[in-house]
Order: C-alpha cells, then structure tokens, then sequence
C-alpha cells in the first residue's frame, strides 16, 4: 500500500519570543556499553528562534535508579523552518540489575499547538524503559530512523513511518499514548488530532494513520515502541513528535521495487527501485532500515541518492553475511520526494528482507548396536548456538521452499534431540529405535535469537536385522469371539553367531490385567524358525486394556544377545454421547501402521459390516440411536519400511460394546447488543451456529448481565430453539452500559459453556458534545445550551453526572451544574439576570459510565450568546 508524507519547502510558523518556549518534539534512545553501562542520547528538535537554545549545552536526565546528572549537548544546528536538532549524550553504569525509568522534563513546548491547551506553558517530558535482566540479555533501545518533525495537508491523508530497527532484532509494538507534561502526567486536555475519519497507529508498523486533517496548525502526538523478547517487555522508547498541516493539493511520487524476500547468508541481493512523478517534478529516492545499519558489510543503494527530472531509480545491493542472521526479518524503506509546491510530497514503500543461514552440509546416518549416530559439516556460519535433530519413519522427498526454515510440522520429521554447542557436530539416537524401520533424520542450525537455518538434506539408513522381530499382536481372526492373542515375529537374519553362537531359544513375555501391567514369561521356544504362538491365556474381548509382548532372543553358549521392541494389541475404547459413539485405538507397535478399517454389528443384526477407513486412531460414528447397541472391532494395515518382512501387516482389536447416551452440552450460543440511546434499551440477539459437534435439543437460555463496573449474574431466561435467533429486550434500565452473556440449556438439562461476553460501553451513544452557540429568546427554538446529539428522553444513557462551570469574559463564573443536560437559559446562576450577549467560558468534567465503572473527560471551550 502506497505511503505519502509532506515535506515543507517553504512553512511560516508564529514566533513567539519566550525564553524557554522552544521544544516542539523529542526522545531517548540507548544502547549498551559493557557490563551495566549504557550510553543515552537524548534527541531534541526545538524552535530555532527561541532565545533558550542558547543556554541548553547540557540537559538533566533522570537515570530512574535515584540519581540524575546534566550531560552534554554534542550536536546542534538549524535544520531550516525554525526547527534546530540537539543531541545531548552521557553514560551511566547502573549498580545491578533492574527495571529503569530514564526520563527527562524541559520547559517548555512551542506555544500554538492546537491540541495541547496553553502549550507554550507546559513542558516536553520523553521517558525510556530500560530493563536489566541477565536471563534475558542486554538490551539496545529501538532506533527510529525517521525524525519526528513531519508535514501534512488539510483534506489529505497522512501517514509518518518512523522508521523503527532494533539493533537485537528483537519484536517491536507500537501504540499512541497521551503527550506528557509536568511531572510525567498526561496533560490536562490533551487530545489527539481531529480527524474526519480516524487517527490512529498500526500496532506492527509503527504507521501512524491521520484520515482527514481537518484544520491547519501544530498538532503533538506521542507513542510507544514497545522491545519484546521471548514474551517479556524489555524496553521501549517514547517519541514525542510534531506534525505541522497545511493547505496543499498535487499528488505525490510514484515507488516501483521488489517483493519481500530471503536471502542466504553469503549471497550478494540485489534489485532496482524505480520512483516516478505523475506531475513531472524533480524526484529524489532515498532509503533506510536495518541492512544500511550493519557494522560489517552494510547494504548500499547507487546512486545514494538518486536525483533527476520525472523518474529516477537506484539499485540495492547488500552482500550478507552469517553476522546478519536474525529471526525477524530486516525492513527497507524507499522514499520518494517531488518538488512541487507549495509542499513537498514524499511516498514510502517498505521491502522486509531474512537473512538465512544455509543448511548443515554432509550429514551422515550409521547403525551401530541398538542407535543411529549422526554427523555433519557446518554450514560455515561460526555464530551457530547449536543444532536440532529431526527424525522420521521412511524417506520422504520434501525440498524446503523460498523462506521455509526448521523443519515444518508438515513433513513428518519429529524433533529428537538437540546440540548446545556449534563444535558439536555429532548426535548418537538410540530413542525407542525399532528394526525392520528405516529411520531419516535432517539438521538444522539454530542461533541466539532463535533464527534457524534451511534443513539439511536427509540422511536415511535402519538397525541390522539381529533381534526378533514382532509383526503380529492380534485378536486371532479365526474367532475373533473366542478373544484369544496370535503373536508372530520375523527370526533375525544379521545375527553374529561368532559373538553369539548356538543353540538358540526364543523368550516371550506379556504384560497384561493379572500381571499388574509388568512383563511375565508366557513360554519359551527352542531354535529360531519357531515364530508363532497362540495365547490362549488371555481374553482380549475382557481384557480392561490392551496386551503387551516382547521377545526375547539367547544363545545357551553367550547369553542374552537381544530382545524386541514391546508391541501392543489393538485396544478399542468407546466413549457414549447423545445419538453418536466415539471410537479410539493407539496401539504401542513397532511397525507403521497405514490405515484401519471399523467394522460395525448393531443391535439385531447378525454380522459385522465394514463401515469405513480411516487414517487417524479415531472415528466418531454419528446419527444412532440411542436405545440400541452397537459391537465394533478394527482392522489395522501397516508395514515395516524394511524389504524382506511381511507386506501388509494386518492385526485385530478385541470387540468393544457400547450404548449412546445424551451427556452433551449445546454448543455455547452466539450473541450481539443492539442499543437504543434514547429509549435507554439494549436488545440481546441470541443464536446457534449449525455444529455437528453438539445436538440440537436445545430447551432455554439463561442470560446473565453485569452493570456498568458489575460483576455477571443470571438476569433471565427464555425460550429457544437452534433453529431461531432469539430476541430479549432489557428496559427499565439506569444506563445503557453493562455486559451480556448467556448460556444454552438442552431438554436433559446440559448445559453449554458460557458465550463471548459482548459489552455496550458509553461509545455506543453520540458523543456527548456542547454546542459553541445558542439563543435564548424565548422563541422556543435553541433557548437552552444543551449537549449536541445527545439522547433527550433519559440524560443517564450513558452520563452519571458533569461538573459544569461557565466563566464571562472576566474570568467571573456566572453559572454551574451537574445536570449532564446543562439546560443553561442564558441567565446568572446567582444574580438571576439574563447575561449579554457575547462570548462565555466553560470548563466541565463529563463523568460516563463504562464497563468498568466511571470515567471522566475533560471538555473546555467557549459558547456564545446571541439575543
């Protein structure tokens, strides 16, 4: 989206000759030293004609550990337009760790800012925060690389990009905040900027966005940038800027350049960026961020800048470097400027650019005993924290995409261990490994800020085939009925017989109900070739859970030479709710299981359908009914990814039984507020959004409502049915302000979780304005100063009370109320006379009820009577 600001070519600004009448915008920046010593520059653009500047060749500063000190002006000089810069600069070393406020006040402001009552008299105060924490790191202040003097035009949208880069490439928040004054208060009537549509920042951007200006003059406006880094605040840096609005009309420059992009860390990036003026002026394209504040091989634009009639363009080029690794990704902007008049116009557009560290060279997988070790070559960056390790059962051929780093979720690999040293470029994985699986594994580089690498690409390879191996746990599909366990297994064919010499005996354990869930010996099995056994010491259709075997393999000459991993049996369970049963397995096996079939029996019928396969151990079967049963049992098809083992592998659960029954709760029920500011009403809209997940037995609603500053409690119910959007409508009430909730109730009497709380705040009603003219002459027509917009039949719609107070041209208070109607006739509260016609003086604190108790806002001006 294009971006415009206004450069002034030629701006006359009101001087007014006051000693210390001079700051019109300022802020902090930081950055560390060594150790708990950071360096603070104080920046300050102040009004070149003020006599004041003179004598500020030091500024106080308040280091928020108890102390202060005056440090130096470094810097200052006239930047045109009657605007100076001043950079003041001092060190301080703080005595530990902490949570600092640094904070400077100087008297005081340009006078005529509009939205700063009396400015002249009220002080800039800026603060920065600074938090010292060495779990966290040491932390440099934000760098907005755009000054905070800015121009707009009436009429015109506005937009200042403050350039924002964190050296750290930590997260940055932006928000506005009130301008500060005497003592680090909001100041007394400060507003922002009027707008005939909004004004406002984006929270990611740092963009301020000022849709209309609607009146000339120096506005003041204040906001945070906020550090964050791993979910904690660490810093931020209030700037205090100025915007000057004019009157202007010609259209601003025109920016071509590239898409957002990546980089990998070595390679040279480059491309052009064409700017253009629709009205033919001179243009000139500058630019700025991150990649031009590097300290080592800083990015470059040619030409810098780049000048001409009409159209001009520059090429960037930056030659990364591992140091420019980071996990956010860097932001260039371009700006154009035109010369037209009587303004300049400027345009902005912003390219992010991440850097990428290349991928881990050479990776290497072998088997040895009962693991995989792992090696690999680094990928060259020496400013690798570590490594993480991804595995996964069989290959697969996924190529990492533009900008894709780590590993995604989406590919199969699984984290299965880490690294916490860049020289440590071996990993040894002997975590529940199974034979007959080939295992794949990637690495990727990981760095302090938490930016990971592209993956490597894959290495592959299995454990030697020199222990059983089990394929089958299964309810013996013979008789399926009878519940009794066929067990078979593949003999080892890698077997050492020199370490481990015959003869050979199988040994298989269980674990089931009788053993307490430990392994048991079920039977011993004498050479190699005897590899299938019938359990009929169990019942896996009365079993409470599922069944575990091992087998373990000895030589009568060497010992115990290994086992198998545990495989389990296909274990159903079943879980009741109204008109559907959920079906779930996770079987503990070795093998890959690809997919399983449910086969159903209901009540009545004599045989058991295949009702559907799935991929996932889970199926809900849905639309039953409730008074009859329904008998299942699953089919699992899966493999080893090893050739030479039995291909599909195909086990049985046991046969799980079960009822429907209605324990569900309605889905929580959708709801929304319609006010009515006159009637003093608020109309509750409820609804149910179709869901499979919760039934449509719905009976009733209970509304529950907390009033303004309130706390919920149940207010009514009604009737309802999904089907319908119900209405309730809440009178009689003091004020329209308060919160809603509700919740479903079905015929069974379940109950749905609690809605989304929706509120009605004192924003829902006109703002409560007054009127700069009235006429009491007794013609019935605007006779009383009454608010504008305001609802007429209830004034506590959403005001409690004001405190108004009207002054005359003397400073004398001719009357006051706390009617939030006013209902002022035009005559003196005290004497009873009617006051001349003329200018009047108000001050009134308006207090309005909110969601969380009452509020108040100051309104100040002045109404004049005409007879």
């Amino acid at each position: 989206m294009k971006r415009y600001l206004l450069i002034v070519i030629s701006l006359f600004f009101f001087v007014g000759v006051s000693r210390a009448t001079h700051q019109r915008a300022a802020e902090i920046t930081y950055r560390h030293i060594e150790g708990l010593t950071y360096e603070f520059t104080i920046t300050m653009y102040t009004r070149t004609s003020s006599p004041a500047d003179d004598y500020r060749n030091t500024m106080p500063i308040i280091w928020g550990d108890g102390s202060s000190e005056e440090i130096p002006r470094i810097d200052f000089y006239p930047l045109g337009n009657d605007i100076s810069y001043n950079r003041y600069v001092g060190r301080h070393t703080y005595a530990g760790p902490g949570a600092y406020t640094i904070s400077v006040e100087d008297p005081n402001r340009n006078n005529g800012v509009v939205n700063i009552p009396n400015s002249v008299n009220v002080p800039m105060f800026i603060d920065s925060y600074l938090l010292i924490n060495p779990f966290l790191g040491y932390n440099n202040s934000v760098q907005l690389l755009n000054p905070p003097i800015d121009v707009g035009c009436v009429g015109q949208p506005f937009y200042h990009n403050p350039g924002a880069y964190d050296p750290d490439g930590d997260s940055l928040s932006f928000k506005l905040v009130a301008c500060k004054g005497a003592g680090g208060k909001d100041i007394p009537g400060y507003t922002f900027p009027k707008a005939s549509q909004y004004f406002r920042i984006d929270s990611l951007t740092g963009e301020i966005e000022w849709v209309n200006p609607i009146l000339q003059g120096e506005y003041n406006v204040a906001f945070l940038t906020e550090e964050w880094r791993r979910g904690v605040m660490i810093g931020y840096v209030r700037r205090d800027m100025q915007i000057t609005i004019v009157s202007c009309s010609h259209k601003p420059p025109v920016i071509i350049t590239g898409n957002d992009t990546c980089v990998t860390a070595g390679d040279n990036l480059r491309f052009t960026t064409t700017a253009y003026d629709p009205e033919g002026t001179n243009v000139t394209l500058t630019a700025f961020g991150g990649p031009f504040e590097q300290a080592v091989n800083p990015a470059t634009i040619n030409p810098n800048p780049a000048e001409g009639k009409d159209t001009v363009s520059t090429l960037f080029s930056w030659h990364t470097l591992c140091e420019h690794v980071r996990y956010k990704p860097y932001s260039v902007g371009f700006k154009a400027k035109d010369s037209g008049f009587p303004v300049s116009l400027a345009s902005f557009k912003t390219v992010k650019i991440k850097v990428v560290a290349p991928a881990p060279r050479n990776l290497k997988a072998n088997a040895l005993g009962s693991g995989i070790n792992l090696k690999w070559d680094t990928s060259g960056c020496k400013n690798v924290v570590g490594y993480k390790i991804y595995r996964k059962s069989d290959s697969t051929f996924w190529q990492h995409g533009t900008c894709e780093t780590g590993v995604p979720d989406y590919t199969g690999f699984r984290l299965t261990g880490t690294t916490d040293n860049a020289n440590k470029r071996t990993f040894r994985d002997d975590n529940g490994l199974s034979q007959g699986v080939r295992y794949c594994y990637r690495v990727v580089a990981v760095f302090a800020d938490g930016a990971e690498s592209y993956a490597s690409d894959q290495a592959c390879t299995y454990l030697k085939r020199d222990v059983p191996i089990i394929t089958h746990v299964s309810n013996d599909s013979a008789d399926l009925f009878g519940g009794q366990v066929y067990v078979d297994w593949s003999k080892p064919i890698e077997l050492d017989s020199i370490q481990f010499p015959g003869p050979y005996k199988y040994l298989l354990y269980r674990s089931d109900k009788a053993s307490g869930g430990k392994m048991h010996l079920v039977k011993t099995f004498s050479g190699l070739n005897d590899t299938i056994f019938i359990d009929t010491g169990v019942n896996l259709n009365t079993e409470p859970f599922a069944v575990v075997y091992r087998v373990d393999l000895e030589s009568e000459m060497a010992g115990t030479v290994g086992s198998s991993q545990d495989a389990s049996s296909l274990f159903l369970q079943i879980r009741a709710s109204d008109k559907r049963l959920t079906l779930s397995w996770n079987p503990k096996v070795p093998w890959i299981n690809d997919r399983y079939v449910i086969l159903r029996k209901k009540e009545g019928d004599g045989h058991f359908d295949s009702l559907t396969t799935v991929k996932q151990p889970i199926y809900v079967d849905k639309n039953l009914n409730n008074t009859l049963q329904y008998c299942y049992y699953i089919k699992s098809i899966g493999h080893y990814s090893l050739p030479g083992l039995i291909n599909p592998i195909i086990n049985y659960s046991q046969i799980a039984c079960a009822i429907p029954e209605d324990v569900v709760a309605p889905c929580p029920p959708e709801d929304a507020v319609v006010t009515d500011c006159d009637k003093v009403e608020n109309t509750l809209k409820i609804w149910m959004f179709p869901n499979d997940s919760c039934y449509y037995d719905l009976e009733k609603y209970r509304i529950f409502y907390a009033p303004s500053g309130g706390q919920l409690s149940l207010l009514d119910s009604v009737n309802g049915n999904h089907a319908d959007t119900v209405s309730f409508l809440h009178r009689d009430l003091e004020n329209v302000v308060g919160c809603y909730a509700v919740e479903a109730v079905d015929t069974l009497g379940n109950v749905s979780g609690q809605s989304l709380k929706v509120c009605v705040n004192y924003d829902a009603c006109p703002e409560y304005e007054l009127p700069n003219v009235f006429t009491p002459n007794g013609d019935g027509v605007n006779d009383k100063m009454v608010p504008i917009n305001y609802p007429g039949s209830n004034p506590r719609a959403i005001v409690d009370h004001v405190d108004m107070v009207i002054f005359n041209r003397w400073g004398k208070q001719v009357f006051h109320t706390k009617d939030p109607m006013i209902n002022w006739d035009g005559r003196n509260i005290i004497t009873k006379t009617t006051c001349a016609a003329g200018v009047y003086f108000y001050t009134c604190k308006v207090y309005f009820f909110s969601t969380s108790g009452l509020k108040n806002r100051h309104l100040q001006g002045s109404v004049t009577i005409i007879r």
